[in-house]
């Protein structure tokens, strides 16, 4: 097939044939980008906000959620996302999907985890981007729109309800609670965070208990919550 890229200038390389004699052109109308089953892409992002007064504190931040309208998940509360267009930037996909799912718009938006397990999602092998932004709630109307029922702030907190050291592995038990008395929420999902530390540390959210949180976005909320706060 025809190269994916109309100018392909800058992947020449030294100029050489490969080892079957195929120059770029040539070797790129006969790869099959399909030969092999692929991950699809998504993202993910996890909107903070607080009010024009208030002094910036993570205990005053609210979260936007979006309420799924189809499976899977549905009738749970997510964040907004979804899936990249082929011919679409990662951090333009985060905001299209934004937007398009709350009606927020043009935030400067933090790439802070990518979420991979084979079995996060029913539908295929999906793989997620999980971006963060934080706004003055005043600045934004939030509007539900897409595939989202609804879209409203919540309140969120963590606590650490548990503590296992074991050599350089650090086992975290947090419980996640968010809630909007107005529509009628109130959940705690339960999140493990795995830290291994050295020179090269591992750190890995996995999800106990979901609660009414959509699939694994309990712990993509829980990892920015912890990030912030290491900031603040």
């Amino acid at each position: 097939m025809p190269s994916f890229l109309k100018d392909i200038s800058k992947f020449y390389g030294n100029g050489q044939r490969n080892q079957k004699g195929e120059s770029l052109e040539a070797f790129l109308e006969a790869y099959d980008p399909y030969k092999y089953k692929t991950p699809s892409c998504t993202t993910d992002a996890v909107v903070f906000s607080y009010e024009k007064e208030q002094r910036i504190r993570i205990e005053d931040f609210k979260i936007l959620l979006v309420k799924r309208s189809n499976h899977p998940s549905i009738g749970y509360w997510a964040l907004p996302g979804g899936f990249v267009n082929l011919e679409e930037n990662l951090e333009d996909a985060a905001r299209r999907e934004l937007e398009e799912e709350t009606g927020v718009q043009d935030l400067p938006m933090e790439q802070f985890a990518v979420y991979g397990d084979f079995d996060r999602d029913p539908r295929t092998r999906i793989i997620t981007t999980a971006y963060m932004a934080i706004v003055k709630r005043e600045e934004v109307k939030v509007q539900a729109g897409d595939d989202a029922a609804d879209a409203a702030w919540f309140q969120i907190s963590i606590d650490l309800i548990s503590k296992v050291v074991k050599d350089q592995r650090i086992e975290e038990e947090y419980e996640l609670h968010v809630s909007n008395f107005d529509m009628g929420v109130d959940t705690k999902a339960k999140i493990l965070r795995t830290t291994t530390e050295g020179m090269i540390r591992e750190e890995k959210f996995r999800v106990l208990d979901t609660g009414k949180i959509a699939c694994d976005h309990g712990a993509i909320i829980t990892q920015a919550i912890l990030l912030l706060k290491s900031r603040m």
